[in-house]
């Protein structure tokens, strides 16, 4: 017998037969002897409904009472599942995110979890109940309701499988697993056994969109064994688990890929201490993340600094940047939104020469154009035209030999 936290997303429990499904598929945990906890997202689409209702009301919705009118569409989907699973014979309560209570800061709509006690769910399992959490959302240590941003349901079952000593965290979605790159861009994308969860942070961070980062983030620092696979069928998933000798042996993993991204250059900025921090603590302080940065020397005591942003973010750090050049004396500010970002991932880098030269000898033979390059110990990343993503993924992808053994 296992304690095993589920996840189930939007898709899954997109309509009332869906939430049938899913309460089945417990069910059958239940009579193998398992005791479940369920993390349930709102219904497909609805936070976006949501969200274009707060638009509608207010130009630029106040994002505390955004989080109140969004952490609703999950208050729907653990209350129908839990009437489902009494309709089939079974106990079960639902539990919003003050319910458990899962703390946070106060970060309205990109709250970060502080705590979460265990004695709320762990009383409803001795008591034979199926806990239904609501993901996405908690509750500030000001007593106010926060969400936890896009994907904060994947973060929420990891946090709770932590927080309860579960032995297995299952990511139920509406794909089958972790794919050696987007299959909808490459059919010879294979589905992969296991991956590290190093290199299923970097395939996150860099686009991927089948776990959320944080949820990533807290599975590895808390060693919860997270298994992704779909809600439609009984395959096995993908295992995101701690690395081992074997999976070193592999060079390349993964190709991600990001279209999020744009770029900013300011032209002939003063080459002097405390330029940078000039430029890029009001860039920080507005939370806006940089990624890339790269700085080439003019003559002259001048440089050009050149950094990519997400793109949802570019209008803002536009703006900042703007006034930022002024200030400081530089030439000008240029932006390009047509970029993506490629990547590649994989633990064998560590103790191999040579794979980011092999990546852009693959790019340039394809006649595609490397603006940006940043590395770690296990990824190569390169800014590049965004109308060649899908060109530069398929060409990866074979350069790397990840295609599937048919």
């Amino acid at each position: 017998m296992a304690l095993i936290v589920q996840k189930y997303g939007g898709t899954s429990v997109a309509n009332t037969e869906r939430i049938k499904n899913v309460a089945r598929k417990v069910i059958s945990y239940k009579q193998e002897g398992h005791d479940v906890v369920v993390v349930l997202s709102a219904m497909s689409g609805e936070t976006n409904r949501l969200i274009a209702l707060a638009k509608e009301a207010q130009e630029r919705p106040d994002a505390r009472e955004l989080d109140q009118l969004i952490s609703t569409g999950e208050q729907v989907t653990i209350s129908l599942f839990a009437m489902t699973m009494m309709q089939m014979g079974y106990k079960s309560r639902s539990f919003l995110g003050f319910q458990v209570p899962i703390k946070t800061d106060t970060s309205h709509t990109k709250a970060r979890m502080i705590d979460i006690p265990d004695s709320n769910i762990k009383n409803a399992i001795k008591k034979g109940f199926v806990p239904v959490v609501a993901g996405f959302q908690g509750i500030s240590m000001s007593g106010d309701i926060t969400t936890l941003g896009r994907g904060g349901s994947d973060t929420t079952a990891v946090a709770v499988a932590a927080a309860i000593g579960a032995d297995m965290c299952e990511i139920f979605t509406d794909v089958d697993g972790v794919y050696t790159t987007d299959p909808n861009i490459c059919d010879k994308a294979r589905k992969l056994d296991r991956i590290s969860y190093e290199e299923m942070l970097e395939m996150a961070s860099l686009g991927a969109k089948v776990l959320e980062i944080r949820s990533v983030e807290l599975a590895m620092r808390y060693d919860v064994p997270v298994h992704v696979r779909s809600s439609f069928n009984n395959n096995r998933g993908t295992m995101v688990v701690k690395e081992d000798k074997d999976m070193e042996n592999v060079l390349v993993s993964g190709v991600a890929y990001s279209r999020n991204e744009a770029r900013i250059t300011i032209k002939k900025v003063p080459d002097q201490p405390g330029i940078a921090a000039r430029i890029f603590t009001p860039i920080s302080d507005a939370n806006i993340i940089v990624d890339m940065i790269i700085q080439n020397t003019r003559a002259g005591d001048m440089t050009d600094m050149t950094f990519t942003v997400p793109r949802t973010d570019y209008d803002n750090a536009m703006d900042i940047v703007r006034k930022v050049a002024k200030d400081i004396g530089a030439e000008d500010v240029t932006g390009d939104k047509n970029i993506a970002k490629i990547s590649i991932i994989g633990l064998g880098m560590r103790n191999h020469a040579g794979v980011a030269t092999k990546m852009f000898d693959i790019l340039f033979r394809h006649g595609i154009n490397i603006m940006m390059i940043s590395t770690s110990e296990i990824k190569v990343s390169c800014v590049i035209e965004e109308k060649f993503t899908e060109l530069a993924v398929r060409a990866l992808h074979d350069g790397f030999g990840l295609e599937k053994n048919d």
